[in-house]
C-alpha cells in the first residue's frame, strides 16, 4: 500500500481482459500452434498503467467504463485491481454489456499479435461527475481509447490546474480536439504516424506542435524516444534489454512518466524514468503482472 504522502494519480480509460498466449512462432494463415504458457490478466492502457502506478509507490485510481453487474470477466479485472490496492470507485458498470476481450499471442522475442473484441454499448458510457473524480488527484493520466468518456474528466482537471498527461494510443485526426486540453501528449509511434501521415517521428511530432501547448513526445519501442523542449526536437535512447514480452510496456512507460511528473520531476527526468520502468516490463512475461517494482526501476537507473 502506497503511503499517503505519494501522490494520488488518477488513471482513466479503457480497461480489458487479457488471455495472453506464449508461443515459439506465431502459426501461419490457416495454421496451428501449441503455447507453453497460459495467463489471463486485467489489460487496456488506463488498468495497465494503473497497476504500474500502483508498483511504482503512487496511490492508482481507475475510472472507465466496465460490463455489468453480472459480467464475470468485468469482476475479475475489478478483483485485480483491487488486490493491487487501486482505488476502483471511478468504475462505471453498463448494465447488460460485456467489458472488452483481447486474445494474444506472444512469441519468443516479445513481440504479440492482437484481436480484440469490444461490446460498442461501452464506448457510449459517460463518467457521471467528472469533478468528483479529479477532486484530491495530483496528476490525470488518460487514454484515448474512449474519447468521450475521458474528455470531460480531462477539462475538469484542467479547471483545477492539475496536470494531464494523454497516452494518444488510437490513431486519430491532427484536429482532435482532445489534444488541446492536456498539459502532455506522449504518443505511441503507431499512432503519431496514422495520424500525421507522416512516417519520419521527429517531423510527425514537430508538426503536432502547433495543434497543442502541450509537452509533446513519442515512444518507439527499443528506438529512442523523441520529444520536444524549447522548440528544438530531440532524442533519448531506449534501455537496452533482452525483451520476452512487449505487451503493456507502452502503458507502463506513460505510468512512469505521469507518476515521476506528480512527483515533481522535470519532463526531461520523468521520461527516463518511464523508459526504465518499460524496459524492466519488457523482460517479463504476462502483460500488466510484468510491471516491475519501484526498487526494481530505480536499480536500473542507477546501473546505467
Amino acid at each position: 500500500m502506497a503511503p499517503s504522502s505519494a501522490p494520488a494519480v488518477l488513471c482513466a480509460g479503457i480497461a480489458v481482459q487479457d488471455l495472453l498466449f506464449r508461443v515459439q512462432t506465431f502459426p501461419p494463415p490457416g495454421g496451428k500452434t501449441m503455447t507453453h504458457d497460459f495467463m489471463q490478466v486485467p489489460g487496456g492502457c488506463a488498468v495497465n498503467a494503473a497497476i504500474a502506478i500502483a508498483r511504482l509507490g503512487g496511490r492508482a485510481r481507475y475510472s472507465g467504463p466496465l460490463g455489468g453487474e453480472a459480467d464475470s470477466a468485468s469482476n475479475q479485472v475489478i478483483a485485480a485491481m483491487q488486490s493491487e490496492g487501486i482505488d476502483i470507485s471511478g468504475v462505471v458498470r453498463v448494465a447488460g454489456a460485456a467489458i472488452p476481450v483481447s486474445g494474444i499471442m506472444i512469441d519468443a522475442t516479445g513481440e504479440r499479435i492482437i484481436v480484440t473484441y469490444r461490446d460498442k454499448s461501452i464506448e457510449a458510457a459517460k463518467a457521471p461527475d467528472p469533478e468528483a473524480l479529479v477532486s484530491g488527484i495530483s496528476l490525470l493520466l488518460a487514454d484515448n481509447r474512449f474519447p468521450d468518456y475521458v474528455r470531460p474528466i480531462c477539462e475538469a482537471a484542467r479547471r483545477r490546474g492539475i496536470p494531464v498527461v494523454l497516452d494518444a494510443d488510437r490513431p486519430t485526426q491532427e484536429s482532435d480536439p482532445l489534444f488541446g486540453i492536456p498539459t502532455h501528449v506522449v504518443f505511441s509511434s503507431e499512432c503519431l504516424r496514422a495520424t500525421t501521415g507522416e512516417p519520419d517521428l521527429g517531423a510527425a511530432l514537430l508538426r503536432m506542435a502547433p495543434r497543442t501547448g502541450a509537452f509533446l513526445a513519442v515512444s518507439d519501442g527499443p528506438n529512442p524516444m523523441r520529444y520536444i523542449e524549447g522548440g528544438a526536437l530531440k532524442t533519448m535512447p531506449a534501455f537496452k534489454v533482452e525483451a520476452i514480452d512487449t505487451l503493456a510496456a507502452g502503458d507502463v512507460f506513460h505510468a512512469g512518466f505521469a507518476l515521476a511528473l506528480a512527483e515533481g520531476r522535470g519532463e526531461v527526468d520523468a521520461l527516463r524514468f518511464g523508459a526504465a520502468a518499460a524496459a524492466l516490463k519488457c523482460t517479463r512475461f504476462g502483460g500488466s503482472m510484468g510491471a516491475p517494482t519501484r526498487p526494481a526501476v530505480e536499480a536500473l537507473l542507477r546501473s546505467t
